[in-house]
């Protein structure tokens, strides 16, 4: 019995191998990103590089387990979920006024730690943030806020 049913499993396990999610890597430009109206210290695009792009952005470095089935499901999901709530790809097609609330968001994960997931610095090690790179998106935001708010007054 026991060795039908770790056949079953490895059948079924096999079978999913073949459906796979859509992967997030994007060949189009990216004339509608943040960076491309906003200046973006190196030192802050260093640690949106390790620590946000690959949920928040249209290009995902995915890592080896990514290819087995579930669990690029549920990476393709996280990564849907991150785009949805702040794409800094298509950050140029947001109204000035939710430009200015992502970024409000942007802080306000810094100040609260909640930001990257601890789901995701577990296994990216490189993506634990420490005080200093906080303070500088912190710092960076709130200056990139005042140009947006100048804008929305203009």
């Amino acid at each position: 019995m026991l060795k039908k049913s770790i056949l079953g499993l490895s059948i079924v396990f096999l079978i999913i191998q073949f459906f796979r999610p859509e992967k997030n890597i994007s060949i189009q430009g990216q004339s509608l990103a943040l960076k491309k109206q906003y200046v973006i210290p190196e030192n802050v695009e260093l640690t949106f590089q390790k620590a946000c792009y690959d949920c928040h952005s249209n290009n995902t470095r995915y890592p080896w387990y990514a290819e087995v089935q579930p669990v690029a499901w549920f990476l393709a999901d996280h990564v849907n979920d991150g785009k949805e709530e702040l794409n800094f790809d298509e950050f140029l097609t947001y109204p000035l006024k939710k430009q200015d609330h992502k970024l409000e968001e942007v802080i306000e994960t810094q100040e609260e730690d909640s930001m990257p997931l601890s789901s995701y610095t577990l296994i990216h090690r490189d993506a634990v943030l420490t005080r200093v790179q906080k303070e500088e998106i912190i710092s960076w935001a709130n200056l990139t806020r005042r140009q947006i708010q100048l804008k929305r007054n203009q």
